[in-house]
């Protein structure tokens, strides 16, 4: 997939920071908006009319599923309350299919937003410890054949 379109005029900054940058300027979308528009593929799991979740296409573990606000705001606790409860509800019900299909002893989930800024809860397949503290592969080509066959099970 190719993310150049991200550097804009900041293309001697990392991708992150360029893209940070390009938002808060105001140039373009963020990634995860550009997905919601359609502009972007993913591989989606689940979807209403506030918020879309798809999966990570640099999964830490497979499964690694992203759940996005429709509305690009940057940081969750800027969300409105209807909005951040909507979400956390998702997540759950997202939770339990993931744990029925992946077996896995617990669903970690995650908060950071510094790579894209754009709200963004992590639910990731946990079996060990270690699953939570690894990090993803961003430098390697996507598997799409792999996300088509884990999100067939994961949608609902």
């Amino acid at each position: 997939m190719d993310y150049s379109y991200l550097y804009c005029r900041f293309s001697c900054l990392p991708l992150g920071i360029a893209h940070y940058l390009c938002y808060i300027r105001g140039v373009e979308d963020s990634i995860f908006t550009k997905i919601i528009k359609g502009e972007i593929p993913c591989h989606k799991i689940y979807e209403d009319e506030k918020c879309l979740a798809f999966l990570d296409i640099h999964p830490q573990v497979e499964g690694h599923t992203l759940l996005i606000p429709k509305q690009q705001i940057d940081k969750i606790w800027d969300l409105p309350d209807e909005l951040y409860h909507h979400l956390w509800s998702v997540a759950k019900m997202i939770e339990a299919k993931m744990s029925q299909v992946t077996k896995a002893p617990r669903i970690g989930i995650a908060v950071e937003g510094f790579g894209v800024p754009h709200v963004h809860i992590h639910l990731i397949p946990l079996y060990k410890i270690e699953d939570f503290k690894k990090p993803q592969d961003l430098t390697s080509e996507s598997d799409n054949e792999a996300l088509a066959a884990i999100a067939k099970k994961l949608t609902f």
